[in-house]
């Protein structure tokens, strides 16, 4: 029997349609075309001042740095909650995560050595989660709030024991994708000589009246900090992608969502709902160990004071997620929105603008609250949070 067959009504196989996202995205490019041309025409206004910080190039690097952490956390949540467990303890696989990467960074000096063991720490944690929640049958909200817990205290803790404080040492952070290509043979050559090339003439553009002005905003700058971001940011893009794919055109996609939507079917057709839950959840630690590597490795150090230097970016992913309608794509964008604003607000803090700092930090939160206001609903898995067995009625 199909799994196709057995799926509720309306239930969308191919993937969740964006339009609310999309639109989202169309208006927020708007606002972004209509400050830049007033910005270019009064450059001496508020818009000006606007223009200057948003269209920055630090703005935009820092927006990507900020928005890599929770984006791939977002896509593991997706996972594990597309697959029917409801995984609120990426908070937590993120800070384990972090400091697993510092500390074998510092024991290796090898980059992909602390991507792995950062990867394979959260994944044996986020493992036992799934042996409590699809074995034992625990709560699952209960188990993830222990998941962050455990892990807020056990992180803190090793630092404390191999550092002597809550935080680490400085380690080597990631190189940025000019460093990696600069340093091949032949193609450093290419590109050096290329992008020289490139350079002069996105200058020459640039340089031109009105027109030029809004080039340089929306081209040069995202081209320079795209050319200078680190390798992890260039991660975050393909894993964006390849969980798109994975999730909606691949067979292993369809018994994800399955398992989420009805797991009585995948059942039917044959097919261990536990098998692919498990690899779900698993998944979901492999991604947050990468989010949780690119976090700390991107700043060079694991912070355990307070909550942490992961500071709630395990909750944000969660509605990140949520906005995006459990895609993939949509995630990355309602995360973007997010880091875009929260890099802005620290931009406009250096600036004079007549509105009191207190005011500025809150901004990212209010768009996001009013976005998530007119987003419309976010349609749940219909077995999301619910326990299943083989034969159950």
């Amino acid at each position: 029997m199909s799994v196709r067959s057995k799926l509720p009504s309306g239930t969308d196989l191919r993937g969740v349609k964006l339009g609310r996202c999309a639109s989202i995205a169309v208006a927020t490019v708007g606002t972004l075309c209509a400050i830049g041309l007033l910005g270019t025409l009064l450059p001496g206004s508020i818009f000006g001042t606007l223009l200057e910080v948003i269209f920055a190039k630090g703005t935009v690097g820092s927006a990507l740095r900020r928005s890599t952490p929770i984006v791939l956390a977002a896509l593991g949540g997706i996972f594990a909650e597309k697959s029917g467990v409801i995984n609120i303890g990426l908070e937590g696989l993120l800070i384990v995560a972090a400091f697993a990467a510092v500390y074998a960074m510092e024991l290796s000096n090898n980059l992909w050595i602390a991507f792995l063991v950062a990867v394979l720490v959260s994944t044996v944690f986020a493992g036992l989660f799934a042996v409590v929640c699809i074995e034992f049958r625990a709560d699952q909200i209960i188990a993830g709030l222990a998941v962050w817990l455990i892990a807020l205290g056990l992180a803190p803790f090793a630092s404390q024991v191999v550092y002597g404080a809550p935080n680490t040492d400085s380690v080597r952070s990631p190189p940025g994708m000019n460093e990696v290509l600069t340093g091949l043979p032949v193609v450093g050559t290419v590109v050096s000589v290329g992008g020289g090339a490139v350079g002069d003439v996105l200058t020459a553009v640039a340089d031109l009246p009105v027109v030029g002005g809004l080039f340089h905003a929306s081209v040069v700058v995202v081209v320079g900090a795209l050319v200078e971001a680190d390798v992890a940011i260039y991660l975050m893009f393909l894993m964006v992608g390849a969980s798109w794919y994975l999730l909606y055109r691949t067979r292993f996609g369809r018994w994800v969502r399955a398992s989420g939507e009805n797991p009585k079917a995948l059942d039917t057709a044959g097919v261990n709902v536990s098998r692919v839950r498990y690899a779900s959840v698993l998944l979901s630690g492999v991604f947050c160990g990468m989010g949780g590597a690119a976090l700390s490795l991107g700043l060079g150090q694991f912070t355990g004071n307070g909550q942490t230097m992961v500071n709630g970016k395990g909750f944000i992913a969660i509605v990140a997620y949520l906005f995006g309608n459990y895609n993939p794509v949509g995630a990355f964008f309602a995360t973007l929105l997010f880091g875009g604003l929260d890099a802005i607000q620290t931009g406009l803090q250096n600036v004079d603008i007549g509105v009191p700092s207190p005011l500025v930090r809150i901004i990212p939160f209010v768009v996001v609250i009013i976005v998530l206001a007119l987003a419309g609903r976010t349609r749940v898995p219909s077995a999301g949070g619910e326990h299943y067995e083989s034969g159950e009625e």
